[in-house]
């Protein structure tokens, strides 16, 4: 349903050079650090579905680009950018560290995982949507990294909650699915309470190095 891993691995090889990229699989035995510029899919560590979006707009709500988990490994749509917070000193290549506000990019609408005072379709609890662009995102597109067991450093398959910053609701999916349009999807939505719900992994992805300049 569009771009293989391997097409990712190429359009960053081609864009960013050799030695710049690195894939997680050629690190399969080591600690892979997360880092600006990483391109990754987010998996809902209860139901294994991947955070994902598409060019279908909410029915309700804000009418924004949707959000929701989707079930299949294979898919390009289900892809991210972890960006900084702008205005920060922040470059690609360098180590995030629990606590830190990032932002998420779609990588194939250039979109922004972002979340606001509306009303998700299927529960009722606050919508997750995708807004903005390359050139205009706002504070509705930042979320608090908190990285859960104590760890400092987000590393990938490490367990993590994503708080959004305006709201205090954390990024939430369940085994609600969508029947119609996003027929075998499910929900995604900012859920104010902690729960198991709650926790992602970082799963496939192409993994950037950390960046030893100073």
């Amino acid at each position: 349903m569009g771009l293989s891993c391997f097409a990712v691995s190429l359009f960053l090889y081609l864009s960013l050079g050799p030695s710049e990229y690195s894939s997680a699989s050629a690190a399969a035995t080591e600690t892979v650090e997360i880092t600006y510029g990483t391109v990754l899919k987010l998996m809902h560590e209860k139901t294994k579905f991947r955070l994902h979006s598409h060019e279908v707009p909410y029915g309700s709500g804000s009418g924004q680009q949707s959000v929701t988990g989707f079930p299949d490994v294979d898919d390009a749509n289900s892809y991210w950018i972890v960006r900084p917070e702008p205005g920060t000193s922040a470059k690609q290549g360098d180590q995030i560290t629990s606590g830190t506000i990032v932002r998420l990019q779609h990588m194939r609408t250039r979109r922004w995982l972002h979340s606001h005072l509306y009303a998700s379709p299927i529960s009722g609890n606050q919508e997750v949507s995708c807004f903005g662009s390359d050139s205009e995102s706002d504070t509705g597109d930042f979320w608090r990294l908190i990285i859960e067991g104590g760890g400092m450093t987000w590393t990938k398959d490490q367990r993590i909650r994503l708080q959004h910053v305006d709201t205090g609701v954390y990024l939430h999916s369940h085994n609600k699915k969508y029947s119609r349009i996003a027929g075998g999807q499910q929900e995604v939505c900012g859920m104010q309470d902690k729960r198991a719900d709650n926790v992602w992994l970082a799963a496939e992805g192409v993994y950037l190095p950390v960046n030893e300049s100073k």
